[in-house]
């Protein structure tokens, strides 16, 4: 059985003109050891499944379906419930740590906090395993360290800190909002590499949220392409790769730059990056049929009259669009 299944997940929102549905049926499932990529545009709706995981949508927000972690299900769990399972069974690295950290306390404590309260640790017994948590995650002179403030730390350092906090009692799940945003490439590259040794060491499950495809690409065994709050594409990461099927996906990786790509031509003369055409619907505008539909080059009029159900291609890869075979004949 699944460590984690969702099933229908919809979290609808409101909103001065009325309840928006920001995500719409989603469906995935994640075993214990298991690595999952979720990525998309900005507003598609990939944090806010992270926080209806953890029981912390805003309170104006409605969600429906099923969230199953283990034999529980933690929709409609009271709050008291659920703060057994944060930091315990189910841990969270937000996408700023600097705001994820409290100002206020000192390192070490905000480390030991987790340990004092889900495993009723004493505060020396849960300042040693803190040191030891700081220390694994590559905190250079912990044991001084412990006692410095969030301010006091760069922001690489900040993320390991925030990685010990939610690694500090074991979670059976661990969920990494863009962990490595606004991090220079070699201290994302180290904190990518950490979160892959504690996956492999511990055997917890790993859902890691990402706009960036070379992360996915490299960091996790499945993978699903979310846009207007529904996912259009999943299945094993080399497979979506190598036959990615909606135009979305296909979009996304035309779109991303690289390194040294045409570093021999002036730059007044390179060619620019090819970009998807039209912008991202407002969630009160969303086309009625895909909502990649308009955008997409293949568009024809079926593609407005229904959502496009999901198509089995075969292997676990599944595709929300209704012309694969005009897809298959263009390449990447």
């Amino acid at each position: 059985m699944p460590l984690l299944t969702v099933t229908n997940l919809r979290i609808a929102l409101a909103t001065p003109h009325g309840s928006v549905e920001a995500v719409r049926g989603i469906d995935f499932s994640l075993p214990a050891g298991g690595t999952l990529g979720l990525i998309g545009e900005s507003g598609c709706g990939k944090s806010l499944t992270a926080l209806a995981l953890m029981g912390l949508l805003p309170e104006n927000s409605q969600v429906s379906g099923s969230i199953r972690l283990g034999d529980e299900d933690l929709v409609g769990m009271d709050e008291r419930a659920l703060c057994q399972l944060r930091g315990n069974r189910i841990a969270m690295v937000f996408q700023e740590p600097m705001a994820a950290l409290n100002p206020l306390h000192r390192v070490g404590d905000q480390v030991a906090e987790p340990l004092r309260i889900h495993r009723g640790l004493r505060r020396n017994e849960a300042r040693k395993e803190a040191l030891a948590l700081l220390e694994r995650v590559g905190i250079a002179d912990a044991a001084r360290r412990m006692g410095g403030y969030p301010h006091e730390f760069s922001g690489g350092q900040r993320q390991r800190i925030c990685i010990a906090m939610a690694l500090a009692c074991g979670p059976e799940l661990l969920i990494a909002d863009e962990p490595t945003t606004a991090l220079d490439t070699e201290v994302q590259a180290q904190i990518l590499a950490l979160l892959a040794e504690l996956v492999a060491e511990r055997s917890m499950a790993l859902l890691l949220i990402s706009h960036d495809l070379a992360v996915v690409a490299q960091h996790t065994a499945q993978m699903l392409v979310m846009y207007g709050g529904t996912v259009v594409e999943s299945g094993a990461t080399q497979e979506v790769f190598a036959r990615m099927a909606h135009p979305y996906t296909r979009g996304l990786l035309a779109a991303r730059p690289v390194l040294g790509n045409h570093a021999s031509t002036r730059a007044a003369l390179r060619p620019p990056l090819p970009t998807i055409a039209g912008s991202v619907p407002s969630l009160q505008s969303l086309p009625p049929g895909c909502p990649f539909a308009g955008r997409c080059a293949f568009t024809i009029d079926a593609c407005h009259a229904a959502p496009p159900p999901a198509l089995d291609l075969g292997g676990g890869h599944r595709v929300r669009c209704i012309r694969p075979e005009a897809m298959a004949g263009h390449a990447p």
